[in-house]
């Protein structure tokens, strides 16, 4: 899929399951999906669902969450492309540096230059986020990059 164009939509109404499914189905948490302030959006490769990711933005850091690819379309380059997609959205929104929590993808986030850090090191805002202070376990890999 290297070369192709992922767009993004926000989810809505009639896309939140979707969005649900997915999280659930590769065991991220969806808890706070509905109420939380992040916004989630779906990946499209022409009219095809190929992923999704969220986005919650605190001043000019931002927590990048739940980036999970539909299991046909694996390495196929769709992962990079939908972070390089939420990637352009935070800095749309002034979003200088992302900080993320990761139990299996370390090493796919390092290749894209998130450097790993202490959890400790984000800003107070990321780290009172659901997902840093009940969400993900302790032994999740904090991991940032700035834009």
């Amino acid at each position: 899929m290297d070369g192709h164009s992922i767009e993004l939509e926000r989810a809505t109404g009639e896309t939140i399951g979707y969005v649900e499914g997915l999280l659930e189905a590769s065991g991220l948490p969806t808890r706070d999906l509905r109420e939380a302030p992040a916004e989630f959006y779906v990946g499209y490769d022409g009219d095809r669902r190929v992923g999704v990711g969220g986005l919650e933005c605190y001043g000019t850091a931002g927590l990048l969450r739940s980036v999970v690819v539909e299991e046909s379309v694996r390495g196929e380059g769709v992962g990079t492309a939908l972070c390089e997609r939420l990637e352009r959205t935070a800095r749309a929104e002034e979003i200088e540096r992302l900080y993320l929590l990761t139990t299996t993808a370390a090493e796919f986030f390092d290749r894209r230059g998130y450097a790993t850090i202490d959890r400790s090191e984000p800003p107070a805002a990321i780290r009172e986020t659901a997902e840093f202070a009940e969400l993900c376990p302790a032994t999740a890999v904090c991991m940032q990059k700035s834009l």
